[in-house]
């Protein structure tokens, strides 16, 4: 049974990969037709074709790896200084640019000289390339906002689970106390475990972070309101103070670091709740920027990635996770002990995730990513609009075809990055159990 669910969960990661994937790609598709932009192609998936079907000019399919997909424009790149679409040398990087210009023009027939990628306005170019990735945030923010909204996040809340018997600093990360050891202020008060705390020094609280932020700022008397067997009673609290966990900005916990504050002494309890709108809309926003910190961050993961792939190092949970990794984490989704509703809620977290990965990731204006066309386009509206200022001649397309020796350094660092992704995935994945 172990073996069927972890293959199924792995089966529904690859569907919705594949969907995401024709999903970026029907963002050019559609905004290049729209522009008038030949496209003999629609591809989901690299290698073999699996199916394809010709539907007008151009071919859609479906290709046995699905790892990536593409459209085909014809015109891509601008014909070289002399107007040739071809030339010949015997550089090697000479050699890339031509091939690359050469590619360009393949499936030109008559009558498709204006509808050629290179000969619209930047900022038409500049849309078609934006269009996929952009379906991707699409897909990222409409996934997560349903299941913050309808489903929710596992939280604290202001319910007691459990009562501290005595003060112990935080930084000792010890349970028991030892002989010495203060009672805790909420021992000390009467607080028990079920009770739900409605007001601290007589504000109303209905959520953790605000108790959790006013029991930081107080040390000394301070009263309780909490709900017992459905009355409202006031305990008599004298808050400690005590070396406490640190929290960021976010009212995230820093790991590792401690700072004093008031300390009361009890768990809160936890569980899933639905975020509102706007709480949704924050917490997507703190996601987007936790995915800009990760890509930023990620030459930096490069030497804990070869140790746990090759060194049998520990495997951070933070650690790049590729497509293997991804399906993997899958079908763990598919064997947790919990209800199926939690399950599903996880698989499309983990889509979202997916999808805000390939956002952020294309948007990088490197070539041969969909960025780096469009730091060509806006080079060019840059550097026209300079010279139509200062009433010099129109320098024409910018050609995105030099940078090609650029590409394919740029490509083989992502498939090395790629591959050693892969093998740590297989040998010493990332889990969630």
């Amino acid at each position: 049974m172990t073996v069927l669910l972890t293959v199924l969960g792995i089966v529904v990661f690859a569907f919705g990969l594949l969907f995401s994937i024709a999903f970026h790609e029907l963002g050019h598709l559609s905004t290049a037709k729209f522009f008038g932009i030949k496209v003999p192609q629609y591809m989901v998936g690299f290698g073999p074709t699996l199916f394809s079907r010709k539907r007008g000019e151009t071919e859609y399919g479906v290709k046995a790896i699905p790892l990536g997909g593409y459209i085909r424009m014809i015109g891509m790149f601008p014909p070289g200084p002399d107007g040739r679409i071809e030339a010949r040398s015997t550089s090697p990087w000479r050699g890339m640019i031509e091939d690359a210009r050469s590619a360009a023009f393949e499936e030109l027939e008559p009558g498709d000289e204006t509808r050629l990628f290179y000969t619209r306005k930047p900022w038409k170019r500049l849309i078609v390339m934006f269009a996929g990735p952009f379906m991707n945030l699409v897909l990222a923010v409409v996934i997560f906002l349903s299941v913050a909204m309808s489903f929710g996040f596992q939280t604290q809340t202001t319910d007691v689970a459990g009562v501290q018997k005595c003060v112990i600093s935080q930084s000792e990360q010890r349970q028991t106390c030892r002989q010495g050891d203060p009672v805790s202020p909420a021992q000390a008060a009467g607080l028990k475990k079920g009770d739900k705390i409605v007001a601290f020094d007589g504000k109303r609280v209905d959520d953790w972070a605000t108790l959790s932020g006013l029991i930081r700022e107080t040390t000394g008397p301070a009263t309780l309101t909490v709900r017992r067997d459905g009355t409202e009673q006031v305990l008599h609290a004298e808050l400690a103070k005590n070396l406490v966990a640190k929290k960021d900005s976010d009212g995230e916990v820093v790991p590792g670091k401690f700072v004093p504050a008031g300390y009361l002494g009890f768990a809160a309890s936890t569980e899933i709740v639905p975020l509102s709108f706007p709480d949704s809309v924050d917490r997507m926003g703190g996601m987007i920027g936790d995915g800009v910190h990760s890509i930023v961050a990620l030459p930096g993961k490069i030497p804990d990635l070869w140790n746990a792939a090759f060194d049998g190092g520990e495997r951070k949970q933070d650690s790049p996770v590729g497509v293997v990794g991804a399906a993997r984490i899958g079908g763990e989704v598919m064997n947790l002990d919990v209800p199926a509703q939690n399950q599903i809620a996880m698989m499309l977290f983990l889509l979202a995730g997916f999808n805000l990965s390939l956002f952020l990731f294309n948007m990088l204006p490197l070539l041969p990513l969909d960025g780096g066309h469009m730091a060509g386009a806006l080079w060019e509206a840059l550097r026209r609009n300079l010279a139509r200022v200062f009433k010099r001649p129109d320098p024409g397309p910018f050609d995105v075809a030099k940078l090609m020796p650029v590409a394919y350094v740029v490509a083989g660092v992502f498939i090395c990055f790629t591959v050693l992704v892969l093998i740590a995935d297989v040998v010493n994945p990332v889990k969630i159990t």
